[in-house]
């Protein structure tokens, strides 16, 4: 049973992503094409166009999948679709998780789908070199990878989504045990479960940094801290907000169980 609502929890998704997937590949594309037709004022200013509705489409495609996440939970949840799926013959705990798996599903496709557009409408020797330069600086210093850099970044950018998404569910089952305005309340309880897990974060790392002198550093000084602090704050960043994951999961259970009041 789990599986047929992943499918169709997917299937709702993406169906509405597809969209801008195919926008934002479609115009990285035709960046590409007029950028590369050289000597021509026209077809630069018409590949700029192009190039800047890529990134906006970028930046849509994160955006919608978070919000058609959202608006998903809601209605599956406490909308319309409410009273046929809590009479389905599934627990609360496998419903959330089908919504946790959507999640991490369609933030992957995105980042993927991301990724591919700007590689197709900036790929190039000069673009490469470029990038080389800007993170040359950071490599050297701290002795890393210039690749294992951007994987850091990235996945820790993936889990902030990721606890980003989990805080607006935190809001809705919140927000929804009230009698009026559930939206607006559901907007405010996620918005603090938000600023609660980004304090979290950072309590945790301060009261690491208390044990760690050059950790401490981060906190008490403006100067570039050690190779080995920061190496420390990548890999804390990367356990802090997996953790982070998994206490939100625990929670929104928890409170997910304790019952639904349906519109």
């Amino acid at each position: 049973m789990l599986k047929k609502f992943l499918k169709y929890d997917l299937k709702n998704i993406f169906k509405f992503l597809i969209i801008f997937y195919s926008l934002a590949l479609f115009f990285s594309l035709l960046t590409r094409i007029f950028f590369s037709i050289q000597n021509s004022l026209i077809m630069n200013i018409i590949g700029q166009i192009c190039s800047g509705t890529t990134i906006s489409m970028i930046f849509s495609i994160i955006i919608n999948n978070l919000m058609r996440m959202w608006v998903r939970f809601k209605q599956n949840l406490y909308g319309d679709e409410a009273y046929l799926t809590h009479t389905l013959p599934l627990k609360k705990e496998t419903i959330y998780l089908s919504k946790i798996l959507t999640a991490i599903i369609t933030l992957f496709v995105s980042v993927i789908v991301s990724a591919l557009s700007l590689f197709i409408a900036y790929y190039s020797k000069e673009n490469i070199n470029l990038l080389k330069t800007i993170l040359l600086p950071i490599s050297t210093i701290y002795d890393i990878n210039m690749i294992s850099i951007l994987i850091i970044f990235l996945f820790i950018l993936f889990l902030e989504f990721g606890n980003i998404l989990q805080c607006g569910f935190a809001g809705i089952i919140i927000g929804h045990r009230k009698n009026n305005a559930k939206t607006g309340y559901s907007v405010l309880f996620g918005f603090i479960s938000f600023l609660v897990s980004q304090l979290f974060v950072i309590l945790l790392i301060f009261l690491i940094a208390l044990f760690n002198k050059d950790l401490m550093n981060f906190f008490v000084t403006k100067e570039l801290i050690t190779i080995n602090a920061f190496k420390t704050i990548l890999y804390l960043a990367c356990f802090i907000y997996t953790l982070l994951l998994i206490i939100g999961y625990v929670v929104n259970i928890k409170l997910f169980k304790k019952g639904v009041n349906v519109e």
